[in-house]
């Protein structure tokens, strides 16, 4: 197997990927971006990849989200949640106070923007690829790197040329990003009863109630929706897909008779992946959209055709 991860190495990314089993001993390659690392695995350079999909202080990675919409398609087969924890580290010698420049990841600044505000309120947030790309690049000066940067423990860990300058630093104790393992598609992970289904759904006009039809398809059968994000296609103003978890596997009957439903009215619904989820949590399914209740009546219509 040959993984490939938003790198570089160090991101929270990859201590998303060390959690898959067997993914310490495979080949790891860490790509400069999300588009990157789903075009490995598109072209077949790599089996799978790891990317970040949704952070619970943030909201969705919308890299990810566009990125695995369009082109070839992909198939989520696994998730990962990772508690998020930053530290702030500098070339040696640096002080908090003389701090002008903050390099990090968008979302890592985000969650850290009131302990800046607090300590370092004369600095400002130097976008970075990701926070281990803004940490390392105060290893190289001709890079014009910030004063400091914000990035994982692991990363001030593995290089101890780095001073870390405050530990901790996350305004949110329990924030958590979660991570998607991505392959070509093909068998689907087995059901376990505690399942997710991700799909993106583009809104087929933009008119009243276009919505409230897609939603309408799962709410019939009892289906829970775990997230729901409206994008852009980019194509033109007021043209909208709506990224889509809900829970359960694609072999419950109530999820393949929503996406049924759902192609009828969004011909060009993707399916992004049945597969189990990180926390392991059961929905509560109501006897009426049980498998057996699927069953039963369409053995009911059945008779009644048959008859």
């Amino acid at each position: 197997m040959t993984y490939t991860f938003l790198g570089p190495e160090g991101t929270f990314t990859e201590t998303a990927l060390l959690k898959v089993p067997g993914a310490r001993e495979a080949q790891r390659v860490p790509a400069t971006n999300v588009n990157a690392a789903l075009d490995a695995v598109r072209d077949g350079t790599a089996d799978s990849a790891m990317v970040p999909i949704e952070n619970s202080v943030e909201g969705g990675v919308t890299a990810t989200l566009d990125a695995i919409a369009t082109g070839p398609e992909l198939r989520i087969v696994r998730e990962e949640v990772v508690p998020i924890t930053f530290v702030l580290v500098a070339r040696p010698g640096t002080r908090i106070g003389d701090i002008r420049r903050i390099s990090t990841h968008g979302h890592a600044w985000a969650q850290c923007r009131g302990w800046a505000a607090a300590n370092a309120p004369d600095a400002v947030h130097l976008a970075a690829s990701s926070t281990a790309a803004g940490a390392l690049a105060l290893l190289d000066p001709a890079s014009r790197p910030g004063d400091a940067a914000i990035c994982a423990p692991i990363v001030a860990e593995e290089h101890p040329e780095l001073e870390v300058l405050a530990t901790d630093i996350g305004d949110n104790p329990g924030a958590v990003t979660r991570f998607i393992l991505v392959s070509r598609p093909g068998a689907l992970p087995p059901r376990t009863g505690a399942d997710k289904t991700s799909v993106a759904v583009p809104l087929p006009e933009d008119r009243a109630g276009a919505l409230m039809e897609i939603l309408e398809q799962f709410a019939a059968r009892g289906v829970n929706l775990s997230r729901i994000e409206s994008r852009p296609t980019g194509q033109y103003l007021g043209h909208y897909f709506f990224s889509i978890d809900v829970d359960g596997h694609v072999q419950d009957a109530r999820i393949a008779d929503a996406l049924r439903g759902l192609h009828r009215i969004s011909p060009q619904t993707r399916f992004l992946g049945s597969y189990p989820r990180a926390d392991g949590a059961r929905p509560v399914v109501k006897d009426h959209v049980t498998d057996d209740a699927f069953a039963s009546a369409s053995d009911w219509v059945n008779g009644i055709l048959g008859g």
